[in-house]
Order: structure tokens, then C-alpha cells, then sequence
């Protein structure tokens, strides 16, 4: 026997304001009694931090009591039976009750250590002789049109330069004495659907250029007691970059960056083909950003 939860939208993607809707599928050799079917839909912001990211003190925290966003228990159908082969229970569940906080719903999200997750659990207890049948799927929560921001995208771009001067980080001898200079503009507000847009301009250089990269990176940042462990992931590397939602919540936040990383020829850069895109290199200059990521209507 087996039973199986299919959501009524392919996609799995809901608002709060609306309804979770789908079937619970059942599969039987034969009859069988229960005690009642329920439905828990269970929402949560997860928080861990790894090893990696975070010092000694820190990595003794290790996963972080999960912070409630939902927890609804219902239930679909009394004591009963469910008959031989093939049956199928509708169900339908408001995901926002009236007398909930309007801003409790956040968009779900998975990332390295902060992770934004909502489940919906259907079980079927059946008493101590028999094992309980019970099954889980994830769906997407995404925010309510209304609850977008009804402000415009701002058309207006951030003027950048980068040269030898504007790097914090050690440069080859021959990029340092020789200089460079690379200027551009970019936007640094952009929709998820749309692309992020900008030029660049190469006005001089002592090193030939091997390449010009547009990189989109994710910070996440968690409050552990007095202290912030930042853990930033790539993204994407591109000329044109599509991105995810911006998030603010004490005691973590999720932001973007935008960096546009010039690599200049160099034989070093040939013994260094896997190294870590978030550290400069001799042969690397960068300019990094930040970046505001609009959900469009």
C-alpha cells in the first residue's frame, strides 16, 4: 500500500493569500480501517552554520533552533476506510488565516546556511498493530502580487572605474607598473525576469585582457550572539545575469552583489584554473556592487 500527495499546480508555486490545493492518492492491496486523515502544513526558516564559514565558538552553535513561520494542523476526514486499489481524497487549505501576521509568509529560498521551507505532511495513523502511512512533498511560496512594491525600476545606472589603484588586494608587478583603466556603468536594480544591463569600456591597459565577467553573488549573513558569520556563494557568471529575491529579517539577512572581474593574461592564471571566484587573484582586478533584485508584477 502507499499513499502519495499531488499538488493541483505542477510548478508547486502559492501565494499566501490563496489555497493549497491537490489530492491525496491512495494505493491498497485491500481495505483498510484508519483513524483519521490530517494534513500539516509546516513553514520554517532554517539556520545552520558550517564549519567553513565560522570559528570555533561559532561551529559549536551548529544548526540553529529553526525559526516558525506556519504550523497548521487539519483534519481531512474522521475515522474510516479506505477501499481496495485506487483512491483519491481533494483537499484545500488557506495558507494565510485572517488572524495571521500579514507579514509572516516569506518567500521560500535555499541557500548555503539559511534555508526558507514550507512542507505539507498528510498522515494516516491506523492504530499500534499496524504501521501509520505518511507522506511529504515541498511547495513554493512566493509573495502576493499586492504585496509587491508599486514603485517603478529605477532606469538609472552606477558609473564605476577600475584600476590599479582601486584594488585592496596584490597585483602582478607588470599590472601595477604598467596600470590599467576600465570604466562602465551598470544597474544595479534590476527584476527577477529582466536581465541585469550595463557597458564597458577598456581605455587602457599594460596587460593584454583575456576576459571580462559579469558575477552575481549571494551573502548570507546570520546574527550569532554579538557576532555576524557571512557566508557568500556564486551565483552566476555571465554577461547578462537573471537573479533571486532580496531578503531582510533579524537575525539573518540575504543580499546580492554584482561584480564585474577583469582577467588579465598571465601564465599563473594557467596553474589556477579551479581557484575560489570570490578571492583576487594576482591576475584579477574587480569592482563589486550591490545589488537590488525587484519581484515585477
Amino acid at each position: 500500500m502507499s499513499v502519495e500527495l499531488k499538488l493541483s499546480r505542477s510548478n508547486r508555486i502559492y501565494r499566501p493569500s490563496e489555497a493549497l490545493e491537490g489530492k491525496i492518492v491512495f494505493k491498497t492491496q485491500s481495505s483498510i480501517y484508519h483513524y483519521g486523515i490530517r494534513l500539516t502544513v509546516k513553514g520554517s526558516v532554517n539556520l545552520q552554520v558550517r564549519g567553513g564559514s565560522a570559528g570555533v565558538v561559532e561551529s559549536l552553535y551548529g544548526v540553529i533552533k529553526p525559526i516558525p513561520i506556519v504550523n497548521r494542523i487539519t483534519e481531512i476526514k474522521s475515522s474510516g476506510k479506505i477501499g481496495l486499489g485506487t483512491s483519491e481524497i481533494p483537499f484545500s487549505l488557506k495558507l494565510r488565516q485572517q488572524d495571521e501576521n500579514l507579514e509572516r509568509f516569506y518567500e521560500t529560498f535555499h541557500g548555503a546556511n539559511i534555508s526558507i521551507q514550507y512542507l505539507v505532511t498528510v498522515d494516516i495513523p491506523r492504530g499500534y498493530l499496524h504501521k501509520s502511512l505518511s507522506a511529504t512533498t515541498e511547495f513554493i511560496v512566493e509573495s502576493d502580487k499586492a504585496d509587491l512594491p508599486q514603485r517603478p525600476l529605477s532606469p538609472e545606472m552606477v558609473i564605476f572605474y577600475i584600476t590599479q589603484d582601486t584594488q585592496r588586494h596584490s597585483l602582478l608587478h607588470e599590472l601595477k607598473s604598467g596600470g590599467f583603466r576600465v570604466t562602465g556603468k551598470i544597474s544595479t536594480q534590476c527584476s527577477l525576469s529582466g536581465t541585469i544591463s550595463g557597458e564597458v569600456t577598456v581605455e587602457a591597459s599594460a596587460v593584454p585582457i583575456q576576459a571580462i565577467d559579469i558575477q552575481l553573488f549571494r551573502v548570507e549573513s546570520i546574527l550569532l550572539g554579538e557576532k555576524i558569520v557571512t557566508e557568500t556563494s556564486l551565483i552566476q557568471t555571465t554577461q547578462e545575469s537573471d537573479g533571486e529575491f532580496v531578503l531582510y529579517w533579524s537575525p539573518f539577512s540575504i543580499e546580492f552583489k554584482v561584480a564585474i572581474v577583469i582577467s588579465f593574461q598571465s601564465e599563473l592564471s594557467k596553474l589556477h584554473k579551479k581557484s575560489d571566484p570570490k578571492t583576487p587573484r594576482l591576475w584579477m582586478a574587480m569592482e563589486t556592487l550591490p545589488l537590488e533584485l525587484v519581484r515585477a508584477k
